[in-house]
């Protein structure tokens, strides 16, 4: 068959879940209405994904489809579906299924150390900005790490695949490790941000722990949580 440049191939997305405890609709319809007035844009027209492991019984997906779609989400799928009769109703509603695994850490005996290799060509560079990111500015650093020579303003978004540096203030927000790069890292000199994640684990505002505000912060990714550190010098 002639190539037609159409092609199957597998990918990777970052994608946010919604963890369900009950079926609670007025519950559900207070968080993302709460999620979405902190960081607006971050959410607009974001995929979402439900995880309904805690639950029993079958949900209305159909209503919860158009509750979330009310609030500018694209709700694209369930997981943690521990019953047929879930996934079934899941698939009526025109929902995938999903699976979300987790690697599995099998102790291995140790090896003998291999040699440090000499770096290899065709490496991303580091994308240097020069100045601050002001309101409405978005900065991308596609395959490769973010610089930002100055501060990240209120509204601003950065955007890295690998590690964010801003020698500055951060107030928008911070995306590391964008295309799931979980040993990403994000640097700042002053910390108070609308929302920081790495590798699509996020934190808002509400949540930072307030002894790292105003600070210089070193944030990392440990086992699906952002972990929080001054900068020691």
């Amino acid at each position: 068959m002639a190539d037609n440049g159409i092609e199957l191939k597998g990918s990777t997305f970052t994608l946010s879940v919604l963890h369900l405890a009950d079926d609670d609709l007025g519950q559900i319809t207070d968080l993302l209405e709460a999620k979405v007035a902190q960081a607006p844009q971050f959410f607009n027209f974001a995929p979402l994904v439900v995880n309904v492991e805690k639950l029993d019984v079958v949900p209305d997906f159909e209503l919860l489809k158009e509750l979330i779609e009310r609030e500018d989400f694209v709700l694209v799928g369930v997981t943690g579906a521990r019953h047929d009769d879930i996934k079934v109703a899941a698939k009526a509603a025109g929902l995938a299924v999903m699976t979300s695994g987790k690697p599995v850490i099998e102790q291995e005996a140790p090896k003998a150390e291999v040699p440090p290799q000499a770096p290899t060509l065709g490496l991303t560079p580091t994308r240097v900005h020069q100045g601050n990111v002001r309101s409405g500015q978005q900065i991308y650093a596609a395959g490769g790490s973010l610089v930002i020579l100055g501060s990240v303003g209120n509204g601003a978004e950065v955007i890295a695949d690998d590690s964010i540096h801003i020698y500055g203030s951060l107030r928008g927000r911070a995306l590391a490790g964008a295309r799931g790069n979980q040993q990403a890292r994000i640097y700042c000199q002053q910390l108070d941000p609308e929302l920081v994640s790495i590798a699509g684990t996020y934190q808002l505002s509400d949540a930072l722990p307030t002894e790292m505000v105003d600070h210089e912060v070193h944030i990392r990714l440990e086992q699906d949580k952002l972990i929080f550190e001054k900068l020691q010098f």
